[in-house]
């Protein structure tokens, strides 16, 4: 079955986004200059000044006459409220959610298997994909806890490939429980343009035909790397293969450079990850733990023009479970400003691992090692039997809205 995924394109051209100060304009910008197509999927959506602006923007632009179409979570977007998607309904947008479920005792059951991609389309023309969400953590003005994170502006031929894996993936069969108006899609088949001289791919992990994909490109990449690695991920707690290749990598004097929280949100991932620093460590790579404020990240590069941005980490949750996306990109000189951005982080806003600290008792490390080693050598075969739940987004319309959080 052809897929647009995986497919290599030539002639696009790339900008990296910071932060939310330089992604959230120029998001409600492409949103207000949308003349035939706003395709939105998200992973975090709150009402707060980001989702303000962000809701007004969308409104404005079905009003008229724009086909709008957003995607959120229904986990990590539990708490909209009825009003805001009412508000967005009534304007015309077509609002989706990803597996809602309600909560049982007080509890979240819907944990596993989230869409946590991050993607904006615009008029099948430009793109933007990354690792920050549609809520105002990502901007300074938030405080000591707003997130470090990256995100790509991409025009060209692989804007197609995202597109048409929007659209397959968000897709709804029609239901008598959902009013829904078909909208013909158009179709857009380029493998290279004149937009510039990058070479870019989309890669998505789902759990139909590319649960591996991801992690897959991340091997062969490493694999590869002569001379230089740096990576920085908010969650690392890479599969077995994955940690074989960072280590060989080192070993054979690849200079691998690891950037990664320095807040771990619980105790028991922070002492699983040190078992793998320590074996990272002892193999030559570099670790730089970044304290300034939350890492987001989930960005690599290696060597002199290969790097990716998008919103997968490399643990448990985002290889073996959630829908994930990420551009890969040869290009030199974005590669080279993306380097230069994470060096950045090191020189100023990082403090380096050493074995001295990553150690750990000695008894505990054994320990830790041996269990971290066994969880991550089944950890493909433990997420197969985790349940699938929804695979498909549900569309809400004015008949009635599923249920979302008690708070609503």
């Amino acid at each position: 079955m052809a897929s647009s995924t995986r497919h290599w394109t030539e002639g696009n051209r790339l900008r990296l986004l910071e932060n939310g100060e330089a992604f959230f304009p120029l998001v409600f910008d492409a949103i207000a200059n949308a003349t035939q197509e706003v395709l939105i999927e998200t992973f975090i959506l709150f009402e707060d000044q980001v989702g303000n602006e962000l809701q007004l923007k969308l409104i404005d632009a079905a009003k008229r006459g724009v086909h709008v179409e957003l995607v959120v979570d229904g986990y990590g977007s539990e708490e909209l409220t009825p009003a805001f998607i009412t508000a967005l309904i009534d304007a015309g947008v077509h609002f989706k959610l990803f597996d809602p479920q309600p909560r049982k005792l007080g509890y979240r059951t819907n944990i596993f298997r989230r869409l946590h991609r991050k993607t904006v389309v615009i008029d099948g023309k430009q793109a933007l994909i990354g690792g920050i969400n549609l809520s105002a953590e990502h901007l300074r003005a938030y405080g000591p806890e707003s997130k470090q994170d990256y995100a790509v502006l991409v025009e060209g031929p692989v804007v197609e490939h995202i597109h048409a894996h929007f659209s397959k993936n968000n897709d709804v069969a029609t239901s008598p429980r959902w009013r829904w108006r078909s909208w013909p899609l158009r179709s857009r088949k380029p493998e290279t343009g004149d937009n510039g001289k990058t070479g870019a791919m989309l890669v998505v992990r789902d759990n139909d035909q590319h649960r591996d994909d991801i992690e897959h490109v991340y091997r062969i990449g490493i694999r590869n790397a002569k001379r230089d690695i740096i990576l920085a991920n908010a969650y690392f707690l890479p599969s077995y293969r994955l940690m074989r290749e960072f280590r060989r990598a080192a070993e054979r004097g690849v200079k691998v450079r690891l950037i990664l929280q320095g807040r771990p949100d619980m105790p028991i991932v922070r002492w699983l990850a040190r078992a793998l620093d320590d074996e990272l460590l002892r193999a030559g790579a570099r670790i730089f733990e970044y304290t300034e404020r939350p890492l987001h990240a989930k960005v690599a590069v290696i060597d002199d023009d290969w790097s990716t941005v998008g919103s997968s980490n490399l643990d448990p949750l985002s290889l073996f479970l959630n829908l994930e996306s990420n551009l890969v990109m040869r290009d030199a000189e974005f590669a080279a400003t993306l380097r230069s951005n994470l060096e950045g982080l090191i020189e100023t806003r990082c403090q380096e691992l050493t074995l001295h600290k990553a150690r750990l008792p000695p008894m505990l490390r054994r320990l830790i090692s041996i269990l971290a080693y066994h969880l991550l050598r089944r950890l493909p075969s433990l997420a197969s039997g985790v349940p699938v739940g929804s695979s498909k987004p549900v569309v809400v319309t004015d008949q009635g809205l599923p249920p979302l959080s008690e708070h609503s």
